[in-house]
């Protein structure tokens, strides 16, 4: 009974180990990382060996928890290549990296603004942040995006019938006022869904009435050079 506190710490090994498996927020598992190898510092300790002990809070879990911060950091963005001049909306600049639910009334935005607050929506449910990355021509952001610089890009219908040659960049129908293409089929499915459920009563403070479709979505493959994300 003297060691049954041992068996309580132990114990923690295994559960920790199933939340961080089974958690979805990168950023709630980078915490629980951080408990596990506490806790397993906390282990070697208790059980003589601190040298261990001393080497798995140090490397194992400091050391770790940085890198996997920095990764998680600088991987979980979501790359939206946009034209110059749809960049230079003030909601846009003052918005761009976030979204503020409780300010926005989507009937009072310019298209791409509801655009822009709808992508800006699904990044941060699945835990992304959206990045805008403006280029000067429509030629210029087809090559971004095939050059892998970008994940999505999101152009006027009207810019896409004057300068996509391809049929298969071209909008299904010309009802939307812009159109979305990716080159990642999971953000393809994830927009085909979001895009089209999504109406203004998700919204905490709900416009007057429903917008009219603002994009389509359309999905290219890109060939795997290998060099870019």
């Amino acid at each position: 009974m003297e060691d049954s506190y041992i068996y309580a710490i132990v114990a923690l090994l295994p559960l920790a180990a199933v939340m961080l498996t089974v958690q979805v927020n990168p950023y709630n598992a980078l915490v629980i990382r951080g408990i596990l190898g506490g806790v397993a510092a906390l282990v070697y300790a208790v059980l003589g060996a601190a040298d261990v002990a001393l080497t798995e809070a140090l490397v194992g879990t400091m050391l770790a928890i940085t890198l996997y911060a920095v990764a998680v950091r600088s991987s979980l963005i979501m790359r939206v290549g946009v034209l110059k001049d749809e960049c230079k909306d003030e909601w846009i600049n003052e918005h761009r990296d976030e979204c503020k639910h409780e300010l926005i009334q989507a009937d009072d935005l310019h298209p791409f603004a509801q655009l822009i607050t709808h992508l800006s929506m699904i990044a941060k449910k699945y835990h992304l942040r959206l990045e805008l990355i403006p280029y000067g021509d429509p030629q210029s952001l087809q090559q971004a995006l095939m050059e892998k610089e970008v994940h999505i890009t999101c152009i006027p219908n009207s810019c896409v019938e004057r300068s996509h040659e391809n049929e298969q960049l071209r909008p299904p129908d010309a009802t939307p006022e812009y159109h979305t293409v990716t080159r990642i089929r999971r953000l393809y499915d994830i927009l085909q869904t979001e895009l089209t459920s999504l109406t203004p009563s998700s919204i905490p403070s709900p416009p007057p009435s429903p917008p009219s479709p603002i994009t389509g979505v359309t999905y290219v493959m890109v060939q795997d050079l290998g060099e870019k994300h």
